[in-house]
Parts: C-alpha cells; structure tokens; sequence
C-alpha cells in the first residue's frame, strides 16, 4: 500500500547552515518576526511574568494512574482540562530506550549539513527535513530545522525517510517509537476513564503517530526570531522529550507565557486539538511555543498520535447533550490534514475554523 501524500511545505533554508557562520551578527529579515502580535512576543523569553511565578505545570505519575488511585486521576483529568499540559513521571518507558534515542538524536544534527540534506523534503510532501507549514514564500520563517516522519502504521512510512536512516539510528528510533506509542495508548484508556466514556482506544487503536525532530540553532538575535510559531497541535496528542538541557518551551497561561522547566525523567504531554474535538471541548488543547537563545542549541522531540486517515472525527456522542450540545463539526482525517497543511501555523485559528458557531 502506498503512503499518503496529506499536504506539501515550500522547501526553505536550511537554518543550520545559516546559524555555523561564525562572522553571523543579524539575522535574515525572513526570521524577524515582527508581526508577531506584542502580547505574544518572543522578547519575554528569559522570564515568567511576575502574576505567573507561582504556577508550575502539573507534575502526574502514570504508575498512580494505572492502579486506579483516584486522587491522581483527578489530578489528571484537572489538568487535561485546565492546563492542556502535563508532565508524566513513572511513565514506563525505560531510560534506557530513552537516553539512547537522546544520543543518537543529537548525534543526528551533528552531522554535516550534506548529510541531513539526504533527508530533505520533496517538492510536493511536508514530511523529510526542512520546516512545516510554509505556505506563501512571503511567509515569515521559524528559526530551527525540524525532521518529521511518520512511524505508524507501517504502511504510511515514506520509502525514502524511515528505511534508509543509518541503521543504529533507525533501530533506535524504532524502539524509541515503539514504547511511545505503548504510552500514548496507556494515556488514552486513562482519558477515557476521566471523561466516563468508551475506550477511546477504538478510535485510535489503529491511528497514525509521527515524530518531529526539533533543531533550534543559536541565534546572535532571539529576542526578534521565534523558534516555534505559537499554536496548539492539530493533533490529538503529544509527547515531549527534551534531548539536551537547554531549555525553551513556553505554554500560554492565563493569557501569560509560562516557560516550562522539565522534570527529570519525565515527559511533556499535551492535549491536541483532536482531543478538544473528541470531548467536546472538556479537555482543551493549549498554545504554546519555541524560543531561542544566543548561546546554544537547542534539541525536543516530539510524538503525535491521531486517528487513522480512514475516520472521522467529531465530538463523541457520549459527551453531547441537551445542556451541552456539539461544539464542532464532524470531518474525515483525510479532509482534516489537508485543510491543516494548506495554512501557515496560526495559534487556535485551525480548531476555530472546526466550531460550530
């Protein structure tokens, strides 16, 4: 069976090789992002705003999860409906799985620029190295390299990304995705539980997870460029892992930007659209974005889980009611995906475009 063509990004430059030169004191005028609106601007990037510094993204332990400790759970459904973010301790996972993906990930950016280049993006697919959602080529640009592929269902592989990886690296990223998606379905049945609905395993049991490979250089002038344009996930569900230690994830609070500072050990996970979607509007999906820094790189990898190409999503029907009736229209994956990678990132603007006004 042949892999499924959703949508297509203008292939752009490679920031890599933009950022290693040494003699580099201003960046390009295509990554200074002014029109960024000023209540969402990058120049806050160093701190928590002063209302926000008691708030910490809630910390939940998968293990309490599992053997059905109601306080978590609650705790859990809490955060999946105030936060869109949490991060997942005692999650399963082994660190040995994790900490060797950790390495080679890193040791893939290492490697020269003509190498990454054999992973480039055709003309006509979003998936390879390069960046998303590039539309217009007057489109301002993010300032970081991603490498998005998808792992699952096997059959949705692209021939020419996911089995030519140098072998270390493709078994590793194999485990690594393995175990994930193990979670991801773990974290699911837990969200089913909270929400007292069937198994949302039924709609995802068969669905698709990708990965995106995040590479944000440093950059002699971050507080004009944004490594991550703010949005939420189109996806239902997202997986976080922090390679090296530099941070840089902002989540939109109260109106406020709260950096978030990893636990160690854990994992990010955040609620996607598709979520939003499916509990009509009880668990909610969150802005959020990358900043930059003059000093290091920074590395994150990212696991989505969806539906399969074949459904079609809308709130479901255990979750309608007189007093709280549909929030959103129903459309196929296919048609959803192909709306999605037709628009440049823009906040919510996706999910809005999904309600029922």
């Amino acid at each position: 069976m042949e892999a499924t063509i959703l949508g297509k990004s203008i292939i752009v430059p490679n920031v890599k090789e933009i950022a290693k030169d040494g003699n580099l004191l201003t960046v390009p005028d295509k990554y200074i992002r002014s029109d960024l609106d000023t209540s969402i601007s990058p120049t806050q990037h160093n701190r928590v705003d002063d209302d926000n510094n008691d708030l910490e993204v809630p910390v939940i332990d998968m293990e309490c999860l599992l053997k059905g400790d109601v306080e978590e759970l609650n705790n859990f459904h809490s955060a999946c409906q105030e936060w869109g973010f949490f991060q997942l301790i005692n999650h399963g996972v082994s660190s040995l799985v994790v900490e060797k993906f950790k390495k080679e990930t890193q040791e893939f950016f290492n490697l020269p620029i003509e190498e990454n280049k054999k992973y480039w993006q055709k003309t006509n697919e979003v998936e390879g190295y390069g960046q998303a959602f590039v539309v217009s080529e007057k489109q301002k640009l993010d300032w970081a390299d991603i490498f998005y592929l998808t792992t699952f269902p096997l059959h949705e592989r692209k021939p020419h990304l996911f089995p030519v990886l140098p072998s270390p690296f493709r078994d590793t990223l194999e485990n690594y995705s393995a175990e994930t998606r193990k979670l991801g379905m773990k974290i699911l049945e837990c969200m089913s539980k909270t929400l007292g609905i069937d198994s949302l395993g039924n709609v995802f049991g068969d669905g698709q997870q990708s990965i995106r490979m995040n590479y944000y250089p440093a950059c002699p002038q971050p507080e004009k460029v944004i490594g991550l344009t703010p949005h939420s996930d189109a996806v239902a569900l997202t997986i976080l892992l922090q390679i090296n230690d530099m941070n840089g994830l902002h989540i939109l609070k109260d109106a406020k930007w709260l950096p978030v500072q990893p636990t160690p050990n854990a994992f990010i996970v955040n609620i996607g659209d598709i979520l939003e979607i499916l509990s009509n509007g009880i668990f909610k999906s969150v802005m959020h974005r990358a900043v930059v820094n003059a000093s290091r790189e920074r590395l994150s990898v990212a696991t989505f889980y969806s539906p399969s190409l074949s459904k079609e999503i809308g709130p479901m029907s255990e979750l309608i009611t007189t007093e709280a009736p549909a929030k959103f229209r129903r459309i196929t994956m296919v048609d959803y995906w192909k709306g999605l990678f037709s628009r440049p990132l823009d906040g919510k603007s996706y999910l809005d475009a999904m309600s029922i006004n």
